[in-house]
């Protein structure tokens, strides 16, 4: 069940446990959307937006979406939906270069985002109030002007200077390049556990294969195959922790296909074997 906290300045806190749930709406305010111990599966037209344990999404005040739970266990969900006053005054008060008010930008804004660093310890210190404390207005409106002030911060990483790092001269090119370099990222995401190739992840991104290439190597500093082995091994470290399944079926899990390549990625990544790596953290 989730539970709702509206603020008398119109700001709003979801949190709660789901096992089953499918929803459409409108978003009424901008929206930051995070899933604790599971995935989350969200449709904003004809984009798949997979949100798990290391990834976040934000959505834009009027857009129409939809998003769906399935799972076996409890899935964790915490949003936060800022009233467009509290958003106006917080822009005006704390952003300099970036600017939201740019339409083209606003819309690349709408995407997938690593949830990590800062970011995941002042949300996860925000969850953790307001699931165990009597939650006090004025302290959940800090924890919601930091999570703005993260937000910012990974949006000029992830949209703004990956923008910037486009070649190309033009910026409505840039945009546009950008915008079809997440609706790779996004495939990428939601089909990292199946079998993936360039001609269908450039189809999907309307690129043809050297120009995804070339410019998703611009944006991201890695290449597609080098970015879905990252989140291959970034979701086999969740399952790791978080579950009790044998190292044999996470590597069928996240999608490879041989449990000694597996090992020998995890190891070059992590500096240590995935069974060593379970065994630490349950010792």
């Amino acid at each position: 069940m989730e539970h709702v906290k509206i603020l008398a300045n119109g700001n709003r806190v979801t949190n709660g446990l789901v096992l089953q749930r499918t929803s459409s709406a409108s978003a009424e305010s901008f929206t930051l959307r995070f899933v604790f111990g599971g995935s989350e599966n969200c449709t904003i037209g004809r984009r798949q937006l997979s949100v798990h344990n290391d990834s976040f999404i934000a959505i834009n005040k009027g857009t129409n979406f939809s998003s769906g739970i399935n799972s076996d266990t409890p899935v964790g969900t915490f949003s936060i939906s800022f009233d467009e006053d509290f958003l106006d005054d917080f822009k005006r008060s704390w952003l300099g270069e970036i600017d939201l008010d740019d339409e083209a930008m606003q819309n690349l804004s709408e995407t997938i985002y690593p949830f990590k660093g800062e970011m995941r310890a002042i949300v996860t210190q925000f969850r953790d109030y307001m699931e165990n404390c009597t939650p006090d207005n004025i302290v959940i409106d800090e924890y919601m002007t930091r999570c703005l002030l993260c937000y910012f911060d990974i949006y000029h990483e992830e949209i703004f200077q990956k923008a910037a790092n486009l070649n190309f001269l033009h910026y409505n090119t840039r945009v546009e390049i950008l915008r079809r370099l997440n609706l790779a990222k996004e495939y990428l995401y939601a089909n990292y556990s199946r079998n993936i190739n360039l001609e269908n992840l450039a189809d999907h991104a309307c690129l043809s294969v050297n120009h995804l290439l070339r410019t998703f190597k611009l944006a991201y500093n890695q290449s597609p195959h080098q970015f879905l082995i990252q989140l291959r091994l970034q979701r086999a470290q969740s399952l790791l922790a978080k579950t009790e399944y044998p190292i044999y079926e996470i590597v069928n899990m996240v999608g490879f296909k041989c449990t000694s390549s597996f090992i020998r990625l995890f190891r070059t990544r992590y500096k240590t074997t995935p069974l060593k790596y379970r065994n630490v953290l349950a010792a």
